[in-house]
């Protein structure tokens, strides 16, 4: 078979007429389809190539931003912990290159490749996101970290706290600039919230979540910090010297603060230097008090025990400012002394000071250690002096005075101190209620305060107080749970679940005075076994809130409603057999209030970790 090439449109005949094949066009034809190919693969070949060096030059800024930005975490905790050692110039000096390597991370998530990607999209979804935390970790180092470092001068414990003094005159003078520092620090934990979720790329998600957890708890800790600098100073005698009434809670016996007064002293601080009275046990309470009213709400529901004359019953409230109010009027009525303020600590709290400034010798050359205080203080003490109570609350005072005199002199470590203090303020082992109006509007924003909150947010708050007069609350286990619906309607079902559990299970060897009946309890009439624990259990509910039944394991149980600072409170009595749990749980319906819910735990000898599973609504 003979194949013809098409002719062009010009084509002609020859002149003898005939159609003779065009060689040449056949040729050309032939070579036009290989040079459009080769055009086509040098171009694929050059687009390739483009690929290529764009993805190596986006690569190679991925690892310098990833490199600069574990190299700038590392200079943050090598500046942290120097200013904590009082190494100021170290401190500075890594803070300073913590900042040089965040400036390179966000160069490089700022480069043209990482732009051009970033808004591609999708695919740039974990771009953005790692441009948004090189932003974060640069303003932490420049605008938190560096300032901090350069003012460690006069706030790292060891100058700050030094020869038993807190330097309250350089704390005044840098809280312009530790309230600055607080203000951006707050600033750019609202940015790490903000930091959009890659859509892929698990590692860039993990590093945005431990971004935000870091900086929240950088902000925190920063914003403790400015009130600390804005207060401490006026309370610790900065202007004149300032006196308290220091109270020593037996969390053994619980109270809605944390446990019964079991002893008390007279706290002082002249310009930055403490100082304390002699110490004396709860009988030293003695004089016929002239009975006052704190407030008709308080008034009505805790009135009928007497709790302005009887230091027993003086804190039953969990609201701190009610107790300390007691407190400071009895203190005038007994001793014509007016106080400027109330302190309260219990025996777990000293466990921690005594980690930090060492064990204290007694006056008979017994020592006392951060291990043995707490079984000491809330249960050994009762058996050593089973029916001598004076030489018991004498054995008691002893140990707070030595413990007392080690905090109040030059103590080795000032940062161990602090860190004692600050775990024992985290768990509310420690309050603090100022009489100046200035003062308190401060520690209201601290956990000092210990306030039952003014606002409408979930909360669930569970107070135990002993009514059976004895010392079992020691042997006390406490489970808690607050669990939600949603957040759709205007209210929602709710329920807190309580498990008290007795832990003592044999009671021989115990006094009377640790496992017998020697208080108020109406409603359990009868023999009951020793070692039984007899306990109010109130619950304080979100504001609004009603409650739809109670039960005490399975079963439906007396309830007794009232109202504190505005919040529902449901109260139920309950005894507790040694061995033995009670599980009370409150089924409730709550307004769908906005906010995160709160869950403040009671200080008593237990250490209890709520579970919560409440939803956070935002209207």
């Amino acid at each position: 078979m003979k194949f013809f090439s098409r002719r062009r449109f010009n084509d002609v005949p020859d002149d003898d007429g005939d159609d003779d094949v065009d060689l040449t066009d056949d040729e050309d034809e032939d070579e036009r389809p290989w040079y459009r190919r080769r055009n086509v693969v040098w171009t694929a070949v050059g687009v390739l190539v483009l690929i290529v060096v764009f993805g190596g030059w986006l690569g190679f800024r991925a690892y310098e931003a990833k490199t600069s930005l574990e190299q700038a975490r590392t200079n943050a905790q090598q500046a942290k912990d120097a200013l904590l050692q009082g190494n100021t110039a170290d401190a500075s000096r890594f803070a300073g290159d913590a900042q040089s390597h965040a400036q390179a991370a966000r160069d490089a998530t700022h480069s043209v490749p990482w732009n051009i990607v970033s808004v591609v999209p999708w695919l740039g979804s974990p771009f953005k996101t790692g441009q948004q935390i090189s932003d974060v970790v640069l303003g932490l180092a420049a605008d938190v970290l560096k300032p901090t470092a350069d003012a460690g001068t006069t706030v790292a414990p060891g100058q700050l706290l030094a020869n038993g003094r807190l330097d309250v005159d350089a704390l005044r003078r840098e809280e312009p600039t530790l309230s600055k520092i607080a203000g951006d620090a707050g600033r750019l934990d609202a940015a790490a919230k903000a930091i959009s979720e890659p859509a892929y790329l698990s590692v860039i998600g993990e590093a945005r979540s431990q971004l935000q957890a870091q900086t929240s708890n950088v902000a925190h800790l920063l914003e403790n910090t400015a009130l600390a600098a804005k207060l401490a100073p006026s309370m610790l005698g900065a202007d004149g010297p300032r006196s308290y009434f220091m109270g020593f809670q037996t969390n053994a016996e619980a109270r809605g603060t944390g446990g019964l007064l079991g002893g008390f002293g007279v706290l002082r601080f002249d310009d930055g230097k403490p100082s304390v009275d002699s110490l004396g046990p709860n009988s030293d309470f003695n004089k016929p008090f002239t009975p006052f009213s704190v407030n008709p709400e308080f008034d009505e529901q805790y009135g009928f025990t007497n709790p302005t004359t009887d230091f027993r019953n003086s804190n039953q409230s969990s609201h701190f400012p009610y107790a300390a109010q007691i407190w400071k009027q009895m203190w005038a009525q007994q001793s014509g002394m007016n106080v400027d303020g109330v302190i309260a600590i219990d025996p777990i709290a000293l466990s921690y000071i005594l980690g930090a400034t060492g064990a204290i010798t007694l006056p008979d050359g017994e020592t006392v250690t951060k291990d043995n205080v707490v079984e000491l203080t809330e249960s050994t003490v009762y058996s050593r002096f089973p029916t001598d109570q004076a030489a018991r609350k004498r054995y008691l005072q002893e140990i707070a005075t030595e413990v007392v005199k080690k905090i109040t002199k030059p103590v080795e470590s000032p940062r161990k101190l602090l860190d004692a203090l600050g775990r024992a303020v985290g768990e509310r082992r420690i309050s603090v209620w100022s009489s100046s109006p200035a003062d308190q509007k401060l520690l209201e924003q601290t956990s000092l305060a210990h306030e039952i909150p003014d606002d409408p947010a979930p909360y669930a708050e569970v107070v135990i107080n002993n009514l059976g007069g004895n010392k079992m609350d020691y042997y006390l286990d406490r489970e808690i749970e607050y669990a939600a619906d949603g957040c759709d309607g205007n209210t929602r079902k709710s329920t807190v679940t309580i498990r008290l559990t007795n832990k003592l299970k044999d009671t021989a060897g115990l006094p009377e005075y640790v496992v017998g009946r020697l208080g108020f309890f109406p409603e359990i009439a009868g023999d009951v076994p020793p070692g039984t624990m007899f306990t109010s259990v109130r619950l304080l509910t979100t504001k609004g809130a009603d409650v739809l039944s109670v039960l005490a394991n399975g079963k439906r149980t007396r309830v007794f409603g009232s109202m504190e600072r505005g919040h529902p409170s449901f109260e139920s009595q309950v005894a507790i057999p040694p061995g033995k749990t009670v599980e009370l749980t409150f089924r409730l319906t709550e307004p769908t209030a906005p906010g995160e819910a709160r869950v403040p735990v009671q200080p008593l000898a237990d250490a209890a970790t709520p579970k919560v599973s409440v939803p956070t609504c935002t209207r």
